[in-house]
């Protein structure tokens, strides 16, 4: 059976708040390469903080696993 893939914030390769571990986690990316990717939106006209501040409030931290 297909199991369902959820959208998480990374409990334990976070930085900040594991928004960009977790997105990374989610579409099977480098953690790195989705860090530099919001850097990038970020300079491009600030819409990569807000972004990063909504993702932060919305999606929910993995569960603890231990």
């Amino acid at each position: 059976m297909n199991q369902v893939k959820r959208l998480y914030r990374s409990r334990y390769s976070r930085v900040i708040g594991g928004v960009c571990a977790g997105m990374a986690n989610y579409f099977n990316m480098d953690k790195t390469v989705m860090r530099l990717l919001w850097v990038f939106f970020t300079l491009l006209g600030g819409a990569g903080i807000l972004a990063y501040l909504i993702c932060w409030i919305v999606i929910p931290e993995e569960p603890f696993l231990g």
